[in-house]
C-alpha cells in the first residue's frame, strides 16, 4: 500500500479557502475555493408565509415566516469531494407595498413564541392599505467548508433565490 501524503494548505488571501496541494489534487495546484465556486449549492428550498394563514388585516401586525434554515450540502469543486455549510446571516422582508425589512432571524410563529395573533414581532408588518400584496424573503448565507480536517470559512456572503407568497389584505368591521 502506499502512503497517503498529508493535505497541505497553501497560504491564500482571506477571501479564499485553499485546496489540497498539487499532489492530492492533480492540475490545480494553488487554485483556491472562492464564494463563487460555491454559488450553485447554495439553497433554493426556503419558503414563505404569513400568519394569520397568509390574510392580513388592514392596521394590524401580519407575521411573516422564513423557513430558511442552516443546511449542509455535500458537492464536488475542483474535482475534490467536499461538504458546505450554509448559515442565513440576513432574511430581507419585502411586504409588496413599498415597505422591507432585515431581520437577523426567520420569524417565529406567534404560537411557538407564545404570543397571541396580530401582536407586533421582528419580522411581523402592518399594511395600510386592501388588497392582494405578493411578500418575498430573500435570505443572505454565510459559508463553510470541509475537505474532511474541519470547518473553513468562506469570506463574504451567498444570497439565495427569493420566495414570495401572495398576501391577502382585508378590512375588518365590528357590528
Amino acid at each position: 500500500a502506499q502512503a497517503q501524503s498529508p493535505t497541505c494548505l497553501r497560504a491564500t488571501p482571506a477571501a479564499a479557502v485553499p485546496t489540497p496541494d498539487a499532489a492530492a489534487t492533480p492540475g490545480t495546484p494553488g487554485r483556491s475555493i472562492v464564494l463563487s465556486d460555491l454559488a450553485r449549492f447554495v439553497p433554493a428550498d426556503t419558503t414563505l408565509s404569513g400568519e394569520p394563514l397568509n390574510v392580513a388585516v388592514v392596521g394590524l401586525p401580519a407575521n411573516f415566516l422564513s423557513t430558511a434554515r442552516t443546511q449542509t450540502v455535500p458537492g464536488t469543486i475542483l474535482g475534490r469531494a467536499l461538504t458546505i455549510r450554509f448559515t442565513p446571516v440576513s432574511h430581507g422582508f419585502d411586504y409588496g407595498d413599498g415597505e422591507r425589512r432585515d431581520s437577523a432571524t426567520p420569524g417565529t410563529s406567534w404560537e411557538a413564541a407564545g404570543q397571541p395573533q396580530f401582536t407586533p414581532t421582528d419580522t411581523s408588518h402592518v399594511y395600510r392599505t386592501p388588497g392582494t400584496f405578493t411578500a418575498t424573503v430573500t435570505v443572505t448565507y454565510s459559508a463553510e467548508i470541509d475537505l474532511g480536517s474541519g470547518w473553513q470559512p468562506i469570506s463574504g456572503t451567498l444570497t439565495g433565490p427569493p420566495s414570495s407568497q401572495d398576501i391577502r389584505v382585508v378590512t375588518a368591521r365590528t357590528a
